[in-house]
Order: C-alpha cells, then sequence, then structure tokens
C-alpha cells in the first residue's frame, strides 16, 4: 500500500518541489497550504505522515498540533526555520514525533520520513501482542499503548512511549542516547540532535504529575537510566 504524506506549509513553491520529489520516491502527497485546511486534513485516517510547517500566517503549526492534542495516531515531523530550539521543544512538547530544520537535504527528508513509518509500524505491531510490565509504579501496556503511573493515565505521543518502554526494559541500566536514537527514532545520533533530551524532559514532566519520586535518571556523558525503585 503507498504511504500518503501530507504536507501543511504555506511556501507553495517549496511544498510543488517536495511533492514532486516524493511522487518520484514513490509517496502520495496532498498538499495544504494554510493551518485551517491542513488540520482538517490531519484527521484523515488515510494519511500515513505529516509534514508540518512551525511559522504559517493565520493558524500556525503550534495551533495545529495544540488542536490534535497530542494524541493523534499520525506520526508528524514538524519542519521549523533554522531549527531554532525554541521551536523544537514547544513543538515536541506539544507531540510532534520529529523535526527536520530549514533549508534541508531532500534526501534527508526521506530518510526521516522512512525511518519514522518504520518506528510506526513496530508499535503498531507491537499491539498484537497483550501484554504490559510494572515497574516503579509505572506501567506500561503494549496492547493499548496506554502509561500508568501510581494508576493515573499518562498521555505519551507514540515517541515518548517507544522511548520509555526502551528504558523499562534495560531497567536500572544506562543507555545511551545513541542506543535511543537508533533503535527508536531509526537514524544515527548526531551531535547537535538534542530531540532526545527533549522529548526525556517530556517523559519526566509528564510521570512527574503523579508521582513525588524520580522515575528516570540522568547520568552526564552516558545516557540514562529507569530506576527501579530500590535505589
Amino acid at each position: 500500500m503507498t504511504d500518503r504524506i501530507l504536507i501543511i506549509d504555506d511556501d507553495k513553491e517549496l511544498t510543488l518541489l517536495l511533492s514532486e520529489y516524493l511522487s518520484l520516491e514513490g509517496f502520495e502527497v496532498t498538499i495544504k497550504n494554510d493551518g485551517v485546511s491542513g488540520l482538517a486534513k490531519a484527521y484523515d485516517e488515510s494519511i500515513s505522515l505529516i509534514l508540518l510547517d512551525v511559522m504559517m500566517p493565520g493558524v500556525n503549526g503550534f495551533e495545529v498540533l495544540k488542536a490534535l492534542g497530542g494524541q493523534h495516531s499520525t506520526p508528524i515531523i514538524m519542519l521549523t526555520a533554522k531549527g531554532d530550539p525554541e521551536d523544537i521543544v514547544k513543538g515536541l512538547d506539544l507531540g510532534a514525533d520529529d523535526y527536520l530544520a530549514k533549508p534541508f537535504k531532500h534526501d534527508e527528508l526521506v530518510s526521516r520520513i522512512k525511518a519514522t513509518l518504520r518506528r510506526v509500524r513496530i508499535t503498531q505491531s507491537d499491539k498484537a501482542t497483550p501484554n504490559h510490565s510494572m515497574i516503579n509504579n509505572v506501567e506500561i501496556n503494549h496492547a493499548t499503548r496506554e502509561v500508568k503511573c501510581h494508576d493515573h493515565l499518562v498521555e505519551m505521543t507514540g515517541t515518548e512511549f517507544q522511548i520509555l518502554d526502551l528504558l523499562m526494559c534495560n531497567v536500572g541500566n544506562v543507555v545511551s542516547k545513541s542506543e535511543i536514537s537508533e533503535q527508536v527514532l531509526q537514524r544515527r545520533l548526531s551531535p547537535f540532535d538534542r530531540s532526545i533530551d527533549m522529548h526525556l524532559s517530556n517523559i519526566r514532566k509528564k510521570l512527574s504529575q503523579h508521582a513525588t519520586e524520580d522515575k528516570l535518571k540522568t547520568i552526564r556523558g552516558a545516557g540514562y537510566i529507569f530506576l527501579s525503585g530500590n535505589e
């Protein structure tokens, strides 16, 4: 089945170029040049992935993310101007799965799209196994992709879910940023890529709303540990 990509960006020249390039790569592309029509189309269940520009007049990319509420099933890669750290933090916090700074190379975009789609399919295949685990009062359910902390439901994006799952599978052991990037984001970690830090910050913040003790520990220069509760 052909993957359908929705591009939401007000730059008509850029979207036409992207559409032509992605079509040559075997994708079916739909273009929306404003946030309102893009948001309406984002709910279409036939869309495989969304490329969302941050800076648009009227309804911008952040407002689209807010409207989707972070619980959308369709993965979103946001396109940011010059990789502004504030935009990246805000976008990931609002539920984006990944980001790409403009200007970008077309082959890098295709690589990000394919990696994100692979990640989504791995997560979807996990649903077929109705198992769950409970560690340090955090419960993760692969069948429903639900996370609970001290019996409270915690809303997480697909990427956050997979990172937490990886850390819990390695409870008590350090998992490096490189391992997280390769196993979850499906790409090698680049020197200036802060997306892992931002995703971990979001996970921490969400778990801390229902717990007084830390569930995650940062080991400077090494990575992250999910704590067993017996430390």
